[in-house]
């Protein structure tokens, strides 16, 4: 199967580590630019699936206009069906738009913290996400798999986490994980692109560098199994 796997593109994040307004809204438009690729690359090769695991936008500085954005280049691929797990940064609150705003396009699905299960012709996606700007733990351990088809865990979080701040973002256990068999495990919250070595466990990184901390190569994940 052909799916794109993307995340933490933080839309509407202020960037004020820049020194003026001006390289601010700079960067912004470049987000943009990023993303519609991302939408353009998924139009122009006929990708059935687009996963968004995690802080798509900011929370605190998402806007209308932004958001309208988002939703009409969904919009323009209505044969992909889009799957977006919120993160940390933009947690599905009652005020957010992931429950306020009434004009999601139709291929958009969007999870809550209750692990949800999509069954789609040969495939099993099961996604949680953020319903708070932190998440402490999540009882996946005795989740079962439809060996029959392929499965695919969505979620925003931190891989064998040691620190106790990385114990609030959702922590995972690579060995848990690997026992229950997922074939490809989509995540978010890292912004540089990690691939374990068995390669069903990836972080695609973000869009775009956020910071000048965040070297190196910047791109969406396209993977096909």
């Amino acid at each position: 199967m052909k799916f794109v796997h993307i995340a933490d593109v933080h839309f509407d994040i202020p960037f004020t580590i820049l020194e003026t307004k001006d390289l601010a809204e700079t960067r912004r438009l470049e987000q943009r630019n990023s993303f519609k690729k991302v939408i353009d690359y998924i139009k122009e090769n006929s990708i059935p699936y687009l996963f968004i695991c995690g802080d798509l936008y900011e929370n605190e500085y998402i806007k209308l206009s932004t958001t309208d954005y988002i939703n009409k280049l969904f919009e323009t691929i209505p044969d992909t069906k889009i799957y977006i797990v919120p993160g940390n940064h933009d947690p599905y609150l009652k005020n957010s738009y992931y429950e306020k705003y009434n004009s999601w396009a139709k291929n958009v699905t969007i999870f809550k913290e209750k692990l949800e299960k999509i069954e789609d012709e040969n495939v099993c996606i099961y996604g949680y996400g953020f319903e708070d700007f932190y998440m402490k733990r999540f009882e996946y351990e005795n989740i079962e798999l439809d060996k029959s088809k392929i499965n695919i865990l969505l979620t925003h979080g931190t891989i064998d986490g040691a620190r106790e701040d990385e114990m609030l973002y959702n922590p995972l256990s690579l060995s848990i994980l690997n026992n229950i068999g997922f074939d490809y495990i989509a995540l978010g919250h890292i912004h540089k692109k990690i691939v374990d070595e068995g390669k069903n466990i990836v972080y695609p990184g973000s869009l775009i560098s956020l910071g000048f901390d965040e070297l190196g190569e910047h791109r969406n994940d396209s993977t096909e199994k």
